[in-house]
């Protein structure tokens, strides 16, 4: 890999793919930008959150030009296979080449592209002394993938550009010129736990194998969320076989849909292959309902020891009732551009944990969603609807994470030069479009008024899910987009 073209792009991304950097581990990978940036000579700063800005000078005859800032951040998604033995916080990804020489992708996880390539493009471009620019800073933020943390709290004034490249998107040829806002709902219901019914045998059921993908850009594809599987599994079992549920998971990200979910649910030991139909059953269902789109999905189930605590009836009840209530998927589109999601719902995660209240243990269940849209006040409206469905079932909800969405300025120089020096470089015009996915280019422009902002990127398939790939010619492609891009501005 670091063999291919542009060599010093790959050659920083090969670096990146051997630092441990999930969100939340942000230390490793901070040192070694700092480090970077140092060892070019570059003046290189760390704000007290963890950012890392490292300022290159104009070239020559250049130096009163508007600065350009090349944005991207530091962490990815850790998302791999279930027979995949791999730990996102210790080892190195595992990146290769395809057979077709066309994609580089991971063994069984998240590649990282998303934004490795974006960072290792700012730092070659750093490095190399022939490239044209105006005075200019690589700007990486942390914790992008969890709740844009490291751009919420950026600081006004530390940034010195006029100009805001971010590297952060994955369909070249488009120019992304605004995004979608965010909200996570996170909904909590805490309860005493109950001795298991005498005789009862324990079950762990499991949904594996969905596609899973990104919440924003792959939530129009239908693919299956596997806690809303698992759920609907649920509520059947437990209103026709006698089941219990003792604990259940599902999730592990905001913003990738659910790939697997698992619950361990009490039953009758006579109820045992009642259960192993019903599982069947499903299993055969929802390869039908998904034909074309989840072939790997699997339900199976297997006896695990008997727990001696389980949910109340109640509080069981009202949290299966909730989650089918729960939206999944697009809730609305773009009226003018229906192909366009204007408003959607991630239902995300849901945990089981113990603590102790008062010197007594009590369980709890977490459900987080997060919320989507192009519309500040659809954003708030579909929110709400989440929290009225929790909230009539007894759990404590409440808002946290949220970001703006980012305004399209059709009007902007910025723009117009990026269109201009795309026709130029390739002789077709670039489409100009917005995401419903999150960009930090919403929360970065509310700290700096007149800023004029670009995200764009190479062509990256399935992020946030280890089917992610980024393919090698539109890589080459977007690093000389970007060294003409400097240029001409």
């Amino acid at each position: 890999m670091k063999n291919l073209a542009p060599q010093g792009l790959w050659s920083s991304f090969y670096s990146l793919t051997q630092i441990p950097r999930p969100s939340g581990k942000r230390k490793e990978i901070a040192v070694f930008l700092v480090n970077y940036g140092k060892s070019l000579g570059l003046e290189t700063l760390q704000d007290e959150i963890g950012n890392v800005l490292i300022r290159k000078p104009a070239t020559p005859g250049y130096e009163n030009h508007p600065g350009v800032i090349l944005q991207g951040h530091m962490d990815m998604v850790p998302q791999k296979n279930s027979d995949k033995v791999f730990d996102f916080e210790k080892d190195a990804i595992q990146a290769y080449i395809e057979e077709n020489g066309e994609w580089v992708t991971a063994d069984g996880t998240t590649l990282g592209a998303d934004n490795g390539i974006g960072v290792a493009t700012a730092m070659a471009i750093l490095a190399d002394k022939n490239v044209v620019h105006p005075p200019l800073e690589a700007f990486f933020t942390i914790d992008e993938e969890t709740g844009m943390y490291g751009a919420n709290d950026l600081k006004s004034g530390w940034l010195k550009g006029k100009y805001l490249l971010n590297l952060d998107s994955e369909s070249e040829g488009e120019l992304y010129v605004g995004c979608a806002g965010g909200i996570d709902v996170e909904s909590t219901f805490t309860y005493e736990p109950v001795e298991t019914e005498e005789g009862d045998i324990a079950l762990k059921v499991t949904v594996k194998g969905c596609k899973g993908g990104h919440s924003g850009c792959d939530i129009h594809l239908q693919r299956a969320n596997a806690i809303k599987l698992l759920f609907r599994f649920l509520k059947d079992a437990v209103a026709n076989f006698e089941a219990r549920l003792a604990c259940v998971e599902g999730g592990n990200m905001r913003n990738a849909i659910p790939r697997e979910a698992s619950a361990v649910i009490t039953i009758p030991a006579d109820s045992y292959q009642d259960l192993q139909d019903l599982v069947d059953r499903y299993e055969d269902l929802w390869l039908k309902e998904y034909d074309g789109i989840e072939p790997d999905m699997h339900f199976g189930m297997e006896e695990v020891e008997c727990p001696k605590m389980e949910m109340p009836e109640d509080v069981q009840d009202f949290l299966i009732h909730a989650v089918t209530l729960c939206p999944h998927g697009v809730y609305r589109v773009i009226p003018e551009m229906p192909d366009i999601v204007e408003t959607s719902n991630n239902l995300a995660i849901i945990e089981t944990n113990e603590q102790m209240v008062n010197d007594k243990m009590v369980n709890t269940i977490k459900v987080i969603c997060l919320t989507r849209s192009n519309v500040e006040s659809r954003k708030e409206e579909l929110a709400s609807v989440i929290q009225s469905a929790f909230s009539l079932a007894g759990a404590e909800v409440k808002f946290d994470g949220a970001y703006p969405g980012w305004q399209p300025n059709f009007k902007s120089t910025l723009l117009a030069t990026m269109k201009e020096t795309y026709e130029k470089e390739f002789g077709t015009t670039p489409r100009i479009v917005t995401i419903h996915a999150g960009l930090e280019c919403g929360i970065i422009g509310s700290k700096y008024d007149g800023m004029e902002m670009i995200s764009f990127g190479p062509t990256i398939e399935h992020p946030h899910s280890p089917d992610e790939r980024v393919n090698i010619a539109t890589v080459q492609k977007f690093y000389r987009y970007v060294l003409a891009a400097l240029k001409a501005l």
